[in-house]
């Protein structure tokens, strides 16, 4: 199934920096810097990935007196919002590296307030996420939110109190994604498998979207065709939006890498936990390589189906077709599993992510296929990176973007270029030789194949 191995000058080129591929971006070396200056109050230069734990640390150490962070990837720093002007806080946080900004709503006003929101406010078609940038919970309705609905909405926004939340309208609707192009089929639905995983028990499997895994037990690589791989767990709708499927062949070689098409592939190799600003990356069969920003975190999601609650929001645009797909990293790092969204990648729109760090945890796996799926990974990674993308990269993909949900203005021409990459998804191949299914790695809504 998903994931077949690859030469390695072909390999993965997850070692990030970026060539232009219409809006979205062609992952090249990335410079992992996150230099210590001592015991000065200098901001320190982290990577992306390096700032969760960071914040978390700093959460656990301040206690009260955190009220959120985020990545400032303009300049590299981590940001960790205060409340009050202690300045044994302050300097904790900068001799961790971080800059300090004070701020008026604590993490207990933003949860009290959340509260209130689902208490009072659980419509079909909104969303609400917690913003550390601006301090407050953004609130979303979509397109069917109206008349006495948007009106409760809007109440229960202004009764939280002055610069809480903020309400606006999306184009679209809510709903989940389930299409693709290289696609996983069951129960006549098409959905995207996320990343390979090794089950609790040692076998092969895969995460993909919990809305999946309750449409259909039983899963295979062509439409119509024979099932190669059983849901073992689904959560869909409540506490996530995730579900472990194991491949039927227990011989099954699934690499831990994502197909970004044109014979290039990031390896996978590490489950990461999302931070606001951060720069994050879906593959998808029907728009290509998408990028954008991670705009929200534990944000909760009313679907017609029913509420889904700590999800990633971003600003990653997309579209019918990859329901349960990879969002990951330049530098390797699994982060999502598409969840559903609203709005295309002409108009844009808001796009939710299941975290894998959540769903590793809650189904018992680990990312990948184990140690010797995860060997010479550095090697994978080496400078042919560039060499193999030279010249030909541009033309292959060209236009082969997001459009405007990816905030780069590319528009209607990144849409004629992303079918470029149709069926390209992850690809994988069983021991005994069967050719596995390329699993579609975006967003997509519910649809028949």
């Amino acid at each position: 199934m998903s994931h077949k191995r690859i030469p390695k000058r072909k390999a993965a080129i997850a070692a990030g920096g970026v060539a232009a591929l219409g809006a979205a971006a062609l992952l090249l070396p990335n410079a992992n810097a996150s230099q210590s200056n001592g015991d000065d109050a200098t901001p320190r230069t982290f990577s992306a990935t390096d700032v969760s734990d960071v914040a978390g640390a700093l959460a656990a150490q301040l206690g009260d007196a955190f009220a959120g962070s985020y990545y400032d990837a303009g300049n590299k720093q981590l940001v960790i919002n205060v409340v009050g002007n202690n300045s044994n806080v302050v300097n904790r946080i900068e001799r961790a590296g971080a800059v300090a900004h004070q701020v008026r709503n604590s993490t207990a006003d933003l949860r009290a307030a959340a509260k209130t929101l689902k208490t009072e406010a659980t419509i079909p078609g909104t969303a609400w996420s917690v913003d550390p940038k601006t301090n407050e919970i953004r609130v979303t309705a979509d397109s069917t939110v109206t008349g006495s609905q948007w009106d409760t909405l809007t109440s229960t926004v202004e009764n939280l109190g002055p610069d809480v939340a903020t309400v606006k309208k999306s184009p679209g609707t809510f709903k989940t994604f389930v299409d693709g192009g290289d696609a996983i089929f069951g129960g006549g639905a098409r959905c995207s498998l996320g990343f390979n995983v090794t089950a609790s028990d040692g076998t092969p499997a895969f995460l993909t979207a919990g809305h999946c895994g309750v449409a259909a037990a039983r899963w295979s690589d062509a439409q119509n065709g024979a099932p190669i791989a059983t849901v073992d767990q689904a959560t869909f709708p409540g506490d996530g939006d995730f579900a472990l499927v194991k491949y039927d062949d227990p011989a099954t070689q699934a690499d831990s890498v994502v197909d970004v098409g044109n014979g290039q592939s990031v390896r996978i190799g590490q489950a990461a936990d999302a931070a606001v600003g951060q720069r994050v990356f879906r593959m998808g069969s029907t728009t290509g390589l998408n990028d954008g920003n991670v705009t929200g975190l534990d944000a909760t999601v009313n679907y017609p189906e029913g509420t889904v609650t700590g999800l990633i929001q971003t600003d990653v645009c997309a579209e019918p077709g990859d329901s349960g797909g990879s969002l990951f990293t330049q530098d390797g790092s699994a982060i999502g599993l598409t969840s559903g969204g609203s709005g295309d990648c002409t108009a844009g729109g808001e796009t939710f992510f299941q975290p894998v760090t959540t769903a590793l945890q809650a189904v018992g796996a680990t990312l990948g296929a184990g140690a010797g799926d995860q060997a010479g990974g550095a090697d994978d990674q080496a400078g042919g990176a560039a060499d193999d993308q030279a010249g030909g990269a541009a033309d292959d993909q060209s236009g082969a973007g997001a459009g405007a949900g990816d905030q780069n203005g590319a528009g209607a021409a990144d849409q004629s270029g992303a079918h470029h990459q149709k069926n390209t998804g992850h690809r994988g191949r069983s021991a005994h030789g069967r050719s596995g299914s390329g699993m579609d790695d975006g967003a997509g809504m519910v649809t028949a194949p």
